[in-house]
């Protein structure tokens, strides 16, 4: 779906529900600026920071994955933030549209790793921002927070370069590995991604249900375990 234009970026989808109430009041909120660029940027911003990445709670059902549920949990995992991104861009009046791909990433809990037994993440997803005449990529997923206390390099984003996962981390050890990409979208293909996700991690989701089976763990917790904090 790449041949998307950015006149097809701009309505509410069912999960880019960009015409719920608290999504276009985060966006009056936010959407601070002269210029889309500067809007989008400090969109960018109150997404990346204002909401925890916690990728243990991950709820794939619809209503678990759409962009107004980031707001009423206070948290998000790369898809769901990715998607308030773009709801609240819409909001704004700026074309955006989700962008995804498959990543080995290097750096995750060691719970994470014996749930999932692979390093590799299906369909990663980030945000695509319409601006000055081009596709801007960015991806708020990681909060300024957790990247200090995992020595990453946190993700800036200018409006005008693309913004994706640094190779290396501060220490030069390798961070993330884009493998596949997996193309642009109004929508979070969400069967799509289900069915990827039970094929690819039979341990990480409950039975046949929606819910990770990591969620009744704490993620800041043994983050802070793992860095020593």
């Amino acid at each position: 779906m790449d041949e998307l234009s950015p006149q097809d970026c701009l309505a509410a989808t069912a999960l880019v529900d960009s015409d719920h109430p608290a999504v276009l009041a985060f966006a009056e909120r936010h959407a601070r600026g002269e210029t889309p660029v500067e809007r989008a940027v400090a969109l960018y911003y109150a997404v990346r920071d204002g909401f925890r990445y916690d990728p243990y709670r991950v709820d794939l059902s619809p209503a678990g994955m759409r962009a107004s549920a980031v707001l009423a949990l206070g948290y998000g995992w790369c898809v769901t933030k990715a998607a308030l991104l773009a709801a609240a861009a819409r909001a704004a009046g700026i074309p955006a549209r989700l962008g995804f791909a498959d990543v080995r990433n290097h750096l995750s809990t060691e719970r994470m790793r014996s749930t999932m037994t692979t390093d590799v993440f299906v369909w990663h997803g980030y945000t695509e921002l319409w601006l000055e005449g081009a596709w801007r990529k960015a991806t708020p997923a990681f909060n300024v927070e957790l990247c200090e206390r995992f020595g990453l390099l946190p993700l800036e984003f200018d409006g005008l370069h693309d913004s994706i996962y640094h190779p290396f981390d501060r220490a030069g050890n390798r961070h993330m590995e884009y493998l596949r990409e997996r193309g642009s979208f109004t929508d979070i293909p969400l069967a799509s991604v289900l069915e990827d996700f039970r094929k690819t991690y039979p341990h990480w989701l409950q039975d046949a249900s929606t819910g990770s089976a990591l969620g009744g763990a704490d993620f800041q917790a043994d983050v802070v375990r793992e860095t020593g904090g």
